[in-house]
């Protein structure tokens, strides 16, 4: 029943809105009502932003990221997001999967259901901010030219690009396609991208900017692809190990207990030894 009732809710809202227009006024609304209840979060490092656009590479910590990065990044910045989560038929199978998937098997069902109610939300919310539709398939083609449209435009792109295999105990392996985004930029402008390491500490309340890395468009692609991702995520590493010890929030919604600390056991042990 709530998931009609929003379904209603999403017909008088047009997805295909031009993001430069008035947002939705319930779009504005859910928005206030997140800032008012979501932590504040300080963005550190800024000065590692180059003076010309760039990719931001973060760990995703699960929505923390996307809702963390509309709030608190100025309006010349875009978020990736996955085209499934944009399109009313496509959330709920997106969703459970990505999001609930590994949850205890006595409360799936509660998460099966929620997945539904929250389709018409997440068309809404996602079709409205600054975001760039992601695709899997060809149609990623229409993701690049996106995103060379917004840099080309003076603006900024971020990106998560974590997938399901465990890289260390604060990130998960990157999706190295990303990366091709700087080989068509250097074709259509001639113009070698930087792409900028952030590490988001909800803990904390904190994002932290590192220091970037340069596209070489004179390194075969397959090479720059594995350099570029190793630099960003031994740099995010690094960021999240040197920081005073928290609880990491990881890439997959796994049961908070195994949530792990930026810092090891075996550096906790040498740092009171030492």
């Amino acid at each position: 029943m709530v998931y009609y009732v929003l379904k209603i809710v999403h017909r008088k809202v047009d997805p295909k809105l031009n993001k430069s227009k008035k947002k939705p006024w319930l779009f504005r609304f859910i928005k206030y009502l997140v800032q008012l209840f979501y932590p504040k979060m300080e963005v550190v490092g800024l000065e590692n932003l180059p003076d010309e656009p760039c990719v931001i590479i973060g760990n995703h910590t699960q929505l923390h990221g996307p809702i963390a990065c509309e709030l608190y990044f100025p309006d010349n910045f875009y978020t990736w997001c996955a085209a499934p989560m944009m399109k009313l038929k496509e959330v709920p199978a997106y969703a459970y999967k990505d999001f609930w998937s590994q949850k205890p098997k006595y409360i799936r069902p509660f998460f099966k259901i929620a997945s539904y109610v929250i389709a018409p939300l997440s068309v809404l919310i996602f079709n409205n901010a600054r975001t760039i539709a992601v695709y899997r398939d060809n149609r990623i083609l229409t993701t690049f030219r996106e995103s060379i449209a917004k840099l080309q435009d003076g603006k900024n792109v971020i990106i998560f690009p974590e997938q399901d295999v465990k890289h260390n105990h604060i990130l998960y392996d990157f999706q190295e396609g990303f990366v091709d985004i700087a080989r068509l930029y250097y074709k259509r402008t001639g113009k070698q991208l930087f792409f900028v390491p952030l590490y988001i500490a909800p803990n904390l309340k904190k994002m932290y900017l590192g220091e970037p890395i340069k596209f070489s468009a004179d390194t075969p692609i397959a090479e720059e692809r594995r350099r570029i991702c190793d630099y960003l995520m031994n740099k995010i590493t690094d960021i999240a190990i040197s920081l005073p010890e928290h609880t990491v929030i990881p890439y997959r919604n796994i049961p908070k207990k195994y949530y792990p600390k930026n810092i090891q056991k075996e550096e906790r042990n040498e740092k009171s030894t030492g």
